[in-house]
């Protein structure tokens, strides 16, 4: 394929995927906008008065960064992982595999289409949350950056768990078992500091703290974790996945077999 087709291609990849979420945007946009108010008014509100200032801000201003990425994170996820799986699941996916259009081209366009989505619910979380509570920036590029390549990095991993998905129950097992306790645990109620040392040392083995407190400095200024580290781990991480997802792609895995 030259180029142009290649560009078509990807083209029509995303827009499918973009189509597919806002067609059935009552089950994908509105209920994360539902959970994180009510989020917003139960631990913001309610718990949040009593915790008082955490890292120099109030509670609530505190943990809005942390579940504006928990949406991202979550929804590109889930975005991809439903995606890829029912195309797979319903043989479509082969069409694209004996296709010209490169096993990239097909992977990055699952991708931006969770990427799109992740982006779609942060904002409307941001939106949500300035009912609540004033937010700041502290700094616009660490900002979209790390939005962007967290919704890229969990789109990978979407990816990944559609590929070895066998049933529908396998693509709810990772959400359920591993990304959810991940991200209670990823400093999003909380700072790590606040953490006996050895549980500290423990929290930096969970990758959602990076992101987390990546957005986190971007939008107050304060961050758990050194702040170049962080954005080194997410773009270090979003590679190997990438790199990961393409070789899986191109071995054909849980797709030939």
């Amino acid at each position: 394929m030259n180029r142009q087709q290649n560009m078509i291609a990807l083209q029509t990849i995303v827009t499918k995927e973009i189509r597919r979420f806002m067609r059935i945007w009552v089950q994908t946009l509105l209920p994360p906008a539902i959970t994180m108010s009510l989020y917003f008014v139960i631990f913001g509100n309610l718990i949040g008065n009593r915790i008082g200032v955490m890292g120099g801000f109030n509670y609530m201003q505190y943990i809005v960064p942390g579940l504006i990425m928990m949406s991202v994170i979550t929804n590109a996820y889930s975005n991809v992982v439903s995606s890829f799986y029912s195309a797979k699941f319903q043989r479509s996916v082969e069409e694209m595999l004996v296709s010209p259009v490169p096993n990239s081209t097909i992977l990055v366009g699952y991708v931006l289409g969770g990427v799109a989505r992740g982006i779609a619910v942060g904002l409307i979380v941001t939106l949500l949350s300035m009912f609540f509570t004033r937010l700041g920036i502290h700094h616009i590029f660490i900002i979209i950056y790390t939005v962007i390549m967290t919704a890229v990095l969990f789109s990978l991993g979407g990816f990944i768990n559609a590929v070895y998905a066998k049933s529908f129950d396998d693509i709810s097992i990772v959400p359920t078992f591993v990304l959810t306790p991940l991200t209670y645990l990823g400093g999003v109620f909380y700072s790590i500091d606040l953490l006996p040392v050895f549980w500290q040392k423990v929290s930096l083995l969970n990758p959602i703290v990076y992101m987390v407190n990546a957005f986190r400095y971007g939008v107050l200024g304060v961050s758990d974790v050194d702040i170049r580290f962080s954005l080194g781990m997410i773009t270090i991480m979003s590679v190997l996945l990438f790199l990961f997802s393409l070789r899986l792609l191109n071995r054909g895995t849980g797709l030939r077999e």
